[in-house]
């Protein structure tokens, strides 16, 4: 394993999923469909489970969608999904916990933002009564702390205390510590109420890499309760993948993290899935966990003779993920395999040989054929117009010879 050591965090049961202890890190992911509409949300949650999402978060903020949710949770049932559904609650949740206990029953774990939960009141009972409520119904709890929505009044009385030090830190430093302060001291304060300390997950949300990285820093040096990672609002295509990557991956790295989400803005109409599998990549480059057999393809440059290559690692990345709901069913450790689709002959022949099956396609001037290497040996030269199609073949061949049968495993 690449990262550290993880750090020891109370074990949490979400539903059929372990969270915290020495359990893998947790993929969670969020639809983005009313939650009022049943079809629509129910579809969003298999595409998302599909993809390998082991915890989904839905929106309950109206009483039709608190209504939606025992439909949902049903509908999944019968089609045999069995991810576990999380409630996001904010403002007025503790009023629909009460209204519609089937919707309390029917939920995996609740998510409450104490920033939010009591506004215009000077005590937590709106805090409390969800609690209550989750004791009521044996369900964990994310106490989830956003900068955006921080409880004006603690912050308000820490940067008063701030300002009485001889030396005072500075106003990013003060909010920062706010926010483990509140996450703490609800979770304390859920614990006085009843809750267990093995129902508790605590996540501190920043929307900037570098302040994500000092809060859980701060939060896992003060506490052993489970952690959820994200960096919020981490922004469209390629700056919310990176800058969720280099946030997630320095915490990871340092032993930070029980579950992890990738909060990417989708263009419109787009797949909602790909937050998923850059969770999964995450933690797969960090060599924490295995989803999805990789695929290694050099990036291309004036050897190349054309795309074909890039065309063909492409084809071969999706058939490989289309393919591992079926091969995850039948065999053992696939998910593990290295799959090399190289430009030319440069680098190509070596890669190959440290995959467990690699091709390396023919480079300008190079001779018109495509060497396959398994386990680090020739094994033959392709040439034509059927390339993919023949090296799927012995893809699948090699996936059929070298993975145990689960059907074997079990028997």
């Amino acid at each position: 394993m690449a990262a550290e050591s993880r750090r020891k965090s109370v074990a949490v049961s979400v539903g059929n999923v372990k969270v915290g202890g020495p359990n893998p890190i947790v993929v969670q992911s969020m639809t983005n469909t009313d939650t009022a509409d049943v079809q629509s949300t129910v579809n969003q949650v298999m595409a998302l489970a599909n993809a390998g999402s082991e915890l989904v978060r839905v929106t309950v903020n109206t009483d039709d969608a608190a209504k939606a949710v025992p439909k949902i949770v049903d509908t999944l049932d019968k089609f045999g999904v069995r991810v576990p559904i999380i409630g996001d609650f904010h403002y007025n949740g503790h009023l629909l916990l009460k209204k519609y206990p089937d919707m309390a029953r029917a939920l995996a774990k609740y998510r409450i933002n104490p920033g939010n939960v009591n506004i215009g009141k000077k005590h937590d009972d709106n805090f409390r009564t969800m609690i209550e409520a989750a004791v009521e119904y044996d369900r964990p709890v994310r106490i989830g702390v956003n900068w955006g929505s921080l409880d004006g009044a603690l912050l308000t009385r820490m940067m008063d205390e701030n300002n009485l030090l001889a030396e005072p830190l500075d106003a990013k430093t003060v909010t920062l510590r706010a926010i483990v302060v509140s996450a703490i001291e609800s979770a304390k304060a859920a614990e006085r109420y009843g809750l267990g300390r093995d129902r508790v997950i605590l996540s501190a949300k920043v929307s900037g890499v570098q302040d994500l990285i000092r809060v859980y820093r701060m939060l896992a040096a003060e506490c052993d309760y489970a952690l959820h990672l994200g960096l919020t609002e981490a922004g469209l295509g390629s700056k919310g993948i990176v800058a969720t990557t280099a946030a997630i991956g320095v915490l990871l790295q340092e032993g930070i993290g029980d579950t992890i989400r990738a909060s990417l803005t989708p263009l419109p109409n787009g797949d909602r899935t790909e937050e998923v599998i850059v969770s999964q990549q995450i933690l797969q480059s960090l060599e924490l966990r295995s989803f999805t057999p990789q695929v290694t393809a050099c990036p291309g440059c004036g050897r190349t003779t054309s795309t074909f290559f890039q065309d063909m690692a492409d084809q071969i990345q999706t058939y490989l993920r289309e393919q591992m709901p079926v091969w995850k069913s039948r065999y053992s450790g696939v998910e593990e395999m290295k799959v090399a689709v190289m430009g030319c002959v440069v680098n190509g022949p070596g890669e190959s040989k440290h995959s467990n099956i690699g091709i390396s396609l023919p480079g300008t001037f190079e001779e018109p054929v495509a060497p396959v290497y398994v386990d680090g040996k020739l094994k033959c030269t392709l040439r034509g117009d059927a390339i993919v199609a023949e090296f799927i073949t012995i893809l699948n061949d090699y996936v059929d010879r070298h993975y145990a049968s689960l059907e074997t495993v079990g028997a």
